[in-house]
Formats: structure tokens, C-alpha cells, sequence
């Protein structure tokens, strides 16, 4: 099975589903939750964001259908990337052939979806403690700066752009550095390895 799925392919189906989640702010919560998977396995964890998602649409559907195993080709790609750790994670957003104005407003969505799931539901107070302190609390506060962001109207389009990739490159390196300073309040890696073979085999 083809795991890579297209932004655009994403975020129409989840349009069609009557889905509340763009495919920005979605991809955004599953590498929240990815991180902070609580006392779920990954299995769990993947499986409690596919119900948040197409929460609300008609569970027999056709395109309810689409829209999950378009959702689960993308978690098992952000799992891979994320437990390989080398440099291959990407935030799913718009591709340059869209407005920087319409890649903007998906970053900024995929900063709440990201904060949404790295900091709701309960935490045990080490979890809570961690995320308090460097460089956890940094990348917070940056990721709640952008969900403010938005396309200078003063700029020309090269100064837009530039910017646009300098946030993309960061929020890209702030998840992954994330993901592996919250390792200890995740299942061993053995455990996660085989998390990650059953999505592929599902």
C-alpha cells in the first residue's frame, strides 16, 4: 500500500466527510498525541484520533471510509518518520503551488492541532513538569506565537515565502525534538516498533 498521502487529497475528503478538522490542524493533533500517547499504546492513540476527526459523520459512509484510510496511511508515515529519527518528518501542509496566504493559515492550524495534542487531558505531574521546562516550554510558547500568523500585506511574495519556509523548517525540527525528549513517557522502542509493523500490515 501506498503510505504517502497529499495534502489536498486529505483535506477534500475531509471536507466531503462534514469533518470540523482540516487536514493541517488534523496532522497537527496525531504528532501531539504521538508524543504523549498517555498510558495508550500507539495502536490506542491512533485509533482515539481517527474517532476525534470524523467525529460527527455518517459512520457507514463511503467517504467516511476514504477519509479513515487516507487518515491511517498518514499516521503510518508520521509514525515511521517520527521513530526513525532521521530528519525525515514533515508537517502536512499545502504544497508550493498554493498561495503562501493559504500555506500560512494551514501552518497556523497545524500549530493548534500540535498544542491541542501535546497538551490536553490529564497529565501526571512528570509529564506536566517537563513540559514547563526547556525546551518544551519554548517550543510551546512559539507554536501558540503561530498559530497567530498570517502573510505580511506590506511584504512583496519573496519576503512572505522566506518567512513561510523558516517557520515550516522550525515547527519541522520543534515536533521531532518533541517527540524524542518525551521518549521516557512512551512505550519502549520494542513495543513501538511493533505498533508501527501493525499499522503497515492494517
Amino acid at each position: 500500500m501506498q503510505e504517502t498521502v497529499e495534502y489536498s487529497d486529505l483535506d477534500d475528503t475531509l471536507r466531503r466527510c462534514g469533518a470540523s478538522w482540516n487536514a493541517a490542524k488534523a496532522h497537527g493533533l496525531l504528532c501531539g498525541h504521538l508524543c504523549l500517547p498517555g498510558g495508550n499504546t500507539v495502536r490506542d492513540t491512533v485509533r482515539q484520533w481517527l474517532a476525534t476527526v470524523l467525529d460527527g459523520g455518517d459512520v457507514g459512509s463511503a467517504c467516511r471510509a476514504e477519509c479513515a484510510e487516507l487518515l491511517e496511511r498518514a499516521s503510518t508515515t508520521t509514525l515511521r518518520q517520527l521513530a526513525e529519527r532521521q530528519s525525515q518528518f514533515a508537517p502536512l501542509l499545502p504544497d508550493d503551488a498554493s498561495s503562501v496566504a493559504l500555506r500560512t493559515d494551514a501552518l497556523s492550524h497545524w500549530c493548534e492541532g500540535f498544542l491541542h495534542g501535546l497538551v490536553s487531558g490529564t497529565r501526571a505531574p512528570p509529564v506536566r513538569a517537563r513540559l514547563a521546562e526547556q525546551p518544551l516550554s519554548d517550543i510551546i510558547r512559539d507554536m501558540l506565537e503561530i498559530t497567530r500568523a498570517a502573510v505580511d500585506e506590506q511584504a512583496d511574495d519573496e519576503t512572505n515565502e522566506e518567512a513561510y519556509v523558516e517557520l515550516v523548517e522550525y515547527i519541522r525540527v520543534a515536533a521531532q525534538l518533541a517527540y524524542e525528549e518525551l521518549a521516557e513517557f512512551r512505550p519502549a522502542r520494542s513495543e513501538f516498533a511493533a505498533d508501527v509493523l501493525h499499522s503497515r500490515q492494517h
